[in-house]
């Protein structure tokens, strides 16, 4: 019987890919969900046929519904019904939506007590200790589709022991700036930034990997998943993105992951789990490539790393802090009302004069996030800005 999937944020970059692995796999779309592309959402109703669809967008939903009138298809609006298709039983529910706005979803997900495959680092960059807690009460199961901790996670196979890791290493491409000074930083744009080297990604985490702060999001999330301090998690740059992350073990052995830089196959093996099928991902061939590279990354021209290191060691709220800094930053950076080293200025300057909620629920957690955003428009003199 084929395995029933729901897609949420079927129409960015990773909700694509999760679709075009459906496909190939042929399996069963239960749900999709988008934040207001109807035009693409509709085309993916009409192929994938899905019991039930959602539009974060009120007025975007109310659009879909006319387009897929002839269709049995239930459509749900706002928020709530997002969340209704992440808690439905799905066999995997993917979480593909970018940003805190994918916070909700995860948690219904958790809550309904199934499996999650988890694309969307900010549930636990932001909510890490409510999202965990509830599904080990619900038991539900969190499976990594960031390639760097699917590869973690691969690579722990077998390990039932924390005490036997040593470290888990991240690996990073480093963008499409590695390499560069802080004055040759000074005024790049965003088509510079947008021109990863070798991953096809959504403008938001682009300029992410750009800056760098992608890593330090990735190092939160991995203290989450896998239950490992802050300070037993490295970051090493390796160019090829071939080698996708590591584990050291006590006794020396590092155990890695290998593929070609194609997210369809850590969505693929978390969409399996446990059985791997054939995919449609090319195979690895180590001779193409010649030799593979690694390096420290510049900590001190790309400091949102050490930023999101230090957010996560204060505990409570302050990744929350820093990650809305940083979606509110980026946005700015994209929209063009800053320059590309500020993203990383206005999430120091966050995280230095600017506290946290004291940790609590959800609510919580958008309330600092609200403030943090709020800081960064206050530190470039932005009276209004709309953050969504």
């Amino acid at each position: 019987m084929a395995k029933s999937v729901s897609v949420l944020g079927s129409t960015g970059s990773i909700g694509k890919q999760a679709l075009d692995v459906a496909r190939f796999g042929n399996y069963k779309i239960k749900c999709l969900t988008a934040n207001a592309n109807v035009d693409l959402l509709e085309k993916q109703i009409r192929e994938f046929k899905p019991e039930t669809a959602a539009v974060a967008d009120e007025k975007a939903a109310a659009d879909l519904k006319i387009k897929v009138a002839d269709l049995p298809v239930r459509v749900l609006s706002g928020v709530e019904g997002v969340c209704e298709c992440a808690a439905l039983q799905a066999d995997v529910t993917l979480n593909a939506i970018v940003g805190i706005a994918g916070l909700m979803p995860t948690l219904a997900a958790v809550e309904a007590g199934g499996t999650l495959a988890l694309a969307n680092k900010e549930s636990l960059v932001t909510g890490g200790e409510l999202v965990t807690q509830t599904a080990k009460k619900k038991g539900a199961r969190i499976l990594p589709v960031d390639s760097e901790h699917c590869a973690i996670f691969q690579s722990l196979a077998g390990c039932d022991d924390k005490k036997q890791i040593n470290r888990l290493i991240l690996t990073a491409s480093g963008g499409p700036f590695f390499g560069k000074s802080k004055e040759e930083l000074a005024n790049v744009t965003l088509s510079q930034a947008l021109k990863h080297p070798n991953w096809e990604m959504g403008e938001k985490i682009t300029v992410d990997s750009a800056t760098m702060m992608n890593k330090g999001l990735e190092l939160t999330e991995a203290r989450w998943l896998f239950d490992v301090p802050a300070r037993n998690i490295d970051i090493l740059v390796h160019r090829q993105s071939v080698v996708h992350s590591l584990v050291e073990y006590v006794d020396g052995t590092v155990i890695a992951q290998l593929g070609v830089p194609d997210m369809r196959l850590p969505i693929q093996y978390a969409l399996d789990y446990p059985i791997r099928h054939r995919s449609p991902v090319k195979q690895l061939r180590l001779e193409d490539y010649g030799r593979l590279t690694f390096e420290a990354p510049d900590y001190e021209t790309f400091t949102g790393i050490n930023l999101c290191k230090k957010a996560c060691e204060m505990g409570g709220l302050y990744s929350a802090l820093v990650n809305g800094a940083n979606e509110q930053a980026n946005l700015l950076f994209r929209r063009g009302r800053i320059g590309f080293l500020q993203i990383c200025e206005a999430v120091q300057y966050t995280l230095e004069n600017i506290s946290p909620c004291r940790p609590g629920g959800a609510s919580e957690i958008f309330e600092t996030d609200r403030i943090a955003r709020q800081a960064v428009n206050k530190y470039f003199r932005i009276e209004t800005e709309n953050t969504i």
